[in-house]
């Protein structure tokens, strides 16, 4: 090894990354020079480990009496380590919600002992040392998650699951909304479910719809305006010249079209959005906004504080830079807006005040209706409510970004190592969250995507939960297998996820697919964060299928993923026929190896029914015909799904793809344009489904499953 390589693993070790990893397919691999020199780089540190040491002591030593502005801390045995030499300390505590406690640290002692069993909550503690004082944040948080019932030791139940988009109705616009979503509510509360599942609702870019992932989002603490019901907005129904701005053709053709037209669905939403805000502002806010309305949307506005009004102004500028397609990242803008600090985007916001009010009453509207849909279950006995989606990064394009370019690292991609989906490793487009820097801004950011997503949510689930842990990052301009590793502060983070979920009474869910840390799952468990298992990935070494039996209980069981096939599709392999068709196979033997599998597989499966008394053997060649294509029923799928009910895991999710009978997936990984991600629309209606005998048969297998399991 060189002494370059030295090193640059030196200052690596000093920032957490991961000088040394292996991959899915037992490779190892180690990170050249490149590399960690961009990784270094990217945490805003010289590449010489004497320099980057000194530039760590010199930021510690920058701030008051060298504390970090925030504090995590286990509230039933507080401890602070002080880097303060064992100088002798008075403190006092102010907790959050009224009272406090003080006391005296001893001179000699290296650690700050606080009273035991704290409040949870953010508390704000001073310390008086040697004549100088210091005020820092106290995070006291539980060791665990919130349970709720529905969700305890013992507990069985089941939710549905739905992308919103696709969902299709005879009112919608060309896509799947709030309204529809409250529809889904109802009917999976009246039908016995106790949640329904959502993919992310973060904001992507008003000005391009085009851009439709809602895995790559502009913004993770607001929300895409596109799945705004335009007529469910106060002043629509009845002002005749508001409907009047429909063109009935354009409307028509949305609704008909079998996939989702983002273009198409703004085109048609925001003329007519743009005429409520205008009606709200004349109406509503004119002379002081005395009206109720008026006051909610300020309320709105001033709990959103700055957060708000920084993703607001993003979008205002967004919409004025990008309108000759050459602005959509924020990167190319002329220099003066690309910082949010700048007198240039003050200046633009005073000169835009109602653009930028705009796009906070797009957030508003977007709010009040996912609120709407959240009650309307909750009211019919959807005890859980709604399940949310958090994405694992932002675009480095997006509102994030640009507003908090100190914490967002937008020269890195997030990704994972090769596996065997992926032999070239991926490099999802994502931007990563610096450590360091997040630690230097006391969690704020991470604790606001929590609570942004938690809101009106009973439940929320972290994509790529790994995250909390380590991250693989990949430079720009480097292959996904010359990323590295970097380190998070797992325990403190994991501690923060316990104390906002305490808070917001909202369970979580950890998407634990991939490659899993060791001891990861287990350190999960113990603060009552859900592991995610799905079906089809929980098969032993020999590729039999783990029976019921054995599902852990603390977990949220699936047949399937929005990145995964349909269970029709599954099993009849439409998933490999699209990455034959898309020349997705790296070469002949994966993409002979990958149908030698799914054979197996689908006859692994049955035999595991059969097990569980689902399926009798002398029916398998129903469904795998001698010399023929393999054959799939309704019949074969509830089979399938009556075996996830049964077991021991505390939720079972179920798809409506699945009870629609659907073939395509959502999402297929590794594609982009080539595949219409994030496009697809569910071929019946949601009368037509929600209302149909699947639907019925469904919900009494899950319920007559769930007695059976508890009895």
């Amino acid at each position: 090894m060189s002494r370059g390589g030295d090193t640059f693993r030196a200052v690596a070790a000093l920032l957490g990354i991961e000088t040394r990893h292996t991959d899915a397919l037992g490779v190892v691999h180690e990170p050249d020079d490149e590399t960690l020199a961009a990784l270094v780089a990217a945490f805003g540190l010289p590449p010489e480990p004497e320099k980057a040491a000194a530039a760590l002591a010199e930021t510690r030593r920058a701030a008051p009496l060298g504390l970090d502005p925030l504090y995590v801390v286990a509230a039933e045995a507080p401890v602070l380590n002080l880097p303060i030499n064992g100088a002798a300390a008075e403190w006092h505590l102010d907790f959050e919600h009224g009272g406090h406690a003080e006391g005296r640290r001893e001179p000699g002692a290296d650690r700050l002992p606080l009273p035991a069993n704290l409040p949870i909550g953010y508390h704000r503690l001073r310390l008086a040392v040697d004549g100088a004082t210091s005020t820092v944040d106290i995070a006291a948080t539980p060791a665990a998650c919130f349970l709720p019932p529905a969700l305890e030791a013992g507990a069985r139940g089941w939710g549905l699951t739905t992308q919103i988009y696709s969902l299709r109705d005879e009112h919608d616009w060309g896509m799947g909304d709030f309204t529809d979503l409250a529809r889904v509510t109802r009917a999976a509360g009246e039908s016995g479910a106790v949640t329904v599942g959502v993919n992310p609702l973060h904001a992507l870019f008003a000005s391009e719809p085009r851009h439709a992932s809602p895995y790559s989002p502009s913004s993770r603490t607001h929300l895409d305006y596109l799945y705004i019901d335009p007529a469910a907005v106060p002043g629509y129904a009845g002002d005749a010249k508001l409907r009047a701005l429909i063109p009935e053709a354009a409307l028509r053709a949305a609704r008909a079209s079998e996939l989702v037209d983002h273009g198409a669905v703004a085109a048609l939403k925001r003329p007519v959005l743009e005429a409520l805000f205008r009606r709200f502002r004349d109406v509503e806010l004119a002379n002081g906004g005395t009206t109720e309305l008026a006051g909610a949307f300020r309320r709105f506005q001033r709990e959103g504080g700055r957060s708000l009004a920084a993703f607001a102004t993003f979008e205002a500028l967004h919409e004025h830079l990008n309108s000759n397609g050459r602005g959509f990242d924020w990167h190319g803008w002329p220099r003066e807006l690309r910082d949010p600090q700048s007198t240039a985007v003050a200046e633009f916001t005073a000169a835009h005040p109602e653009r930028v009010e705009f796009f906070e009453f797009l957030q508003w509207q977007a709010d009040s209706q996912l609120a709407a849909a959240a009650s309307a279950g909750q009211a019919v006995g959807l005890s859980l409510g709604l399940y949310r989606d958090l994405a694992v990064g932002v675009n480095p394009e997006g509102a994030d970004a640009w507003a908090d370019q100190g914490i967002v690292v937008s020269d890195m991609g997030i990704g994972a190592p090769p596996d065997a989906l992926a032999r070239a490793g991926q490099n999802w487009g994502l931007a990563p969250v610096n450590p360091l820097a997040l630690r230097q801004r006391g969690f704020r950011p991470f604790i606001a995507a929590l609570r942004a997503n938690m809101r009106h949510a009973g439940v929320l689930r972290i994509d790529h939960v790994m995250s909390l842990q380590r991250l693989y990052w990949v430079p720009a301009g480097r292959s996904a297998v010359a990323g590295a590793y970097v380190n998070y502060p797992f325990a403190d983070l994991l501690r923060l996820v316990a104390l906002e979920s305490q808070r917001q009474r909202c369970a979580v869910i950890g998407e634990d697919l991939g490659t899993v840390p060791p001891g990861f799952r287990e350190t999960m468990r113990a603060a009552n964060v859900l592991s995610y298992r799905v079906v089809m990935f929980e098969r032993r070494l020999d590729g039999n299928f783990i029976p019921p039996a054995e599902y852990p209980p603390l977990a949220a069981a699936s047949a399937a993923t929005h990145d995964l096939a349909t269970l029709k599709g599954f099993w009849l392999g439409r998933d490999i026929a699209w990455r034959q068709r898309l020349t997705l196979y790296p070469d002949a033997a994966a993409e002979a190896a990958d149908i030698s599998d799914r054979h197996t597989a689908r006859w692994q499966l049955l035999e595991a029914l059969e097990r569980e008394g689902l399926m009798p053997r002398h029916r398998f060649g129903e469904f795998l015909p001698a010399g023929r294509e393999p054959v799939y029923t309704s019949e074969l799928g509830d089979a399938i799904l009556g075996f996830l009910a049964r077991s021991r895991a505390r939720l079972m999710l179920v798809q409506i793809e699945d009870i629609a009978g659907e073939v395509e997936q959502a999402n297929l990984p590794g594609t982009s344009d080539a595949h219409p991600n994030w496009r697809r629309r569910l071929t019946d209606t949601l009368g037509d489904i929600l209302d149909g005998a699947e639907m019925r048969r469904v919900a009494a297998l899950m319920a007559a499953e769930h007695r059976r399991a508890v009895a």
